[in-house]
């Protein structure tokens, strides 16, 4: 046989599975990086009518919606049966069933009441179908996911000092088709700064509590300095006031165990009382030069948002409760927030959902949101409770997720990245103890 002719040796073909997971990596990296530069007022300042007036159907959607639907189709193709990864997905998560049915009912509602449906698609759909996603995805899959998130978070924070410093806005802040003018707050590529204050809040919460995102804190403590400090450039009382406090339980609990008797090594006690007394020097150099003053001032003087909260709540004595039962007439909702100097949106996601979606649905959508956060939280870290918490306050003092945005969106999607639960190391179970009289047995 050595004369004989040689048998050509097939190329290994490309494996059908890694190819789509390939796919499927790529779109979500794309969405993601898309959920946090491409705020609705960027798509506007890009004519697009995203939260405008006009344009198609199309343009009524994110860009990352139409990524996150691609990733989902390739993720269903993967293993040539998508009932069998449905029903694979589902199982794991049964109470994301609760939501998407609270969530069907209220696209019903939508389509009986000819209002535009849109707005509940991107607001609660879209983090569920990036949850699913994600939690297919094995942690190196995970991976670049997220470097992008934490390159374009510092992006955006980058952006928020520039635009504090020189007052130079990159996007113009617009809300809706109305431009916003006077205003000193930064917003970076997040479209609002309350949006950009919380979603920065929410990323130094999980630098601080969950140690493993960064571990080595040459790195870590000047990268949550750095995110610390750009919430005085975005300017939300809200989100400082959290983040201040979560950094005021951490330290009392650090000396309620040093009081105990913790031990820490010699070099990283005189670090931290180092790193203190340079940080106490920076804020009072920052405070002499000035720089919190704007921040100061949002404290002793809101510009009417206290009223304007107060004006909220008032709001839902000038309907009547049959109206209030399915939500009121568009029309007479909108003379009256002009009426109450609400023009900006109404500020609190349960009031405001009541006015557009009316009380029914108001209550479905929380009971599904309910069961949306407890799945998430059963598969995140404990630190993410601090984040939901901050997600709460959002809600109770910010127009937030009960307008057309993807904010619900970009912290899910912190939580899901940054915050998975570490899986627990199988315990091998202890040999059973065997009587001495049938070990006998068994070698007689």
């Amino acid at each position: 046989m050595a004369g004989g002719a040689r048998v050509p040796q097939r190329r290994p073909q490309p494996d059908v599975t890694q190819l789509i997971d390939v796919g499927v990596i790529g779109l979500l990296t794309v969405a993601m990086i898309a959920i946090f530069t491409l705020s609705g007022g960027v798509l506007t300042h890009l004519k697009i009518n995203y939260l405008t007036p006009g344009g198609n159907f199309l343009e009524k959607l994110h860009p990352a919606t139409y990524l996150t639907f691609m990733a989902t189709a390739l993720l269903l193709m993967r293993g040539g049966d998508p009932i069998g990864e449905i029903n694979r997905a589902f199982s794991e998560a049964k109470l994301l069933l609760v939501h998407l049915f609270c969530w069907f009912c209220l696209l019903i509602q939508m389509f009986a009441l000819d209002r535009p449906f849109t707005v509940i698609i991107d607001t609660f759909l879209l983090p569920v179908l990036l949850c699913l996603l994600i939690w297919r995805l094995t942690p190196q899959q995970r991976r670049p996911l997220i470097w992008a998130l934490h390159a374009t978070m510092l992006l955006n924070i980058v952006i928020g000092y520039y635009e504090f410093a020189s007052g130079h806005r990159i996007i113009p802040l617009t809300l809706g088709s109305i431009l916003v003018m006077g205003e000193w707050r930064s917003s970076a590529l997040l479209g609002h700064p309350l949006t950009a204050s919380g979603i920065v809040a929410a990323y130094i919460m999980a630098l601080v509590l969950r140690p493993a995102i960064c571990p080595p804190l040459i790195i870590r403590i000047p990268l949550i300095t750095f995110a610390l400090g750009s919430l005085m450039a975005f300017g939300g009382r809200t989100a400082l006031m959290t983040v201040l406090a979560v950094l005021a339980v951490m330290a009392a609990i650090e000396m309620f165990q040093l009081i105990r008797g913790k031990r820490i090594p010699l070099l990283v006690a005189v670090g931290a009382i180092c790193l203190i007394f340079a940080a106490v020097g920076l804020v009072f150099a920052a405070y002499s030069l000035g720089i919190f003053d704007k921040m100061l001032l949002r404290f002793s003087s809101d510009k009417g948002s206290a009223m304007a909260r107060v004006a909220t709540f008032d709001m839902l004595s000038h309907f009547q409760w049959s109206e209030l039962v399915l939500g009121p007439n568009p029309v007479r909702v909108n003379a009256l927030q002009s009426q109450l100097g609400l023009n900006y949106g109404i500020e609190n996601f349960w009031v405001s959902c009541i006015v557009q979606f009316g009380l029914v649905h108001t209550a479905l959508i929380t009971l599904g949101l309910t069961c949306f956060a407890v799945e998430l939280m059963h598969r995140s870290d404990r630190a993410a409770w601090a984040i939901l918490l901050l997600i709460l306050m959002i809600a109770a003092s910010s127009v937030s997720f009960s307008s057309k945005n993807i904010q619900l969106a970009q912290l899910v999607l912190l939580i899901a990245l940054l915050l998975p639960r570490t899986p627990r190391p199988a315990v091998s179970p202890r040999p059973t103890p065997r009587h001495p009289m049938i070990r006998d047995q068994e070698f007689a």
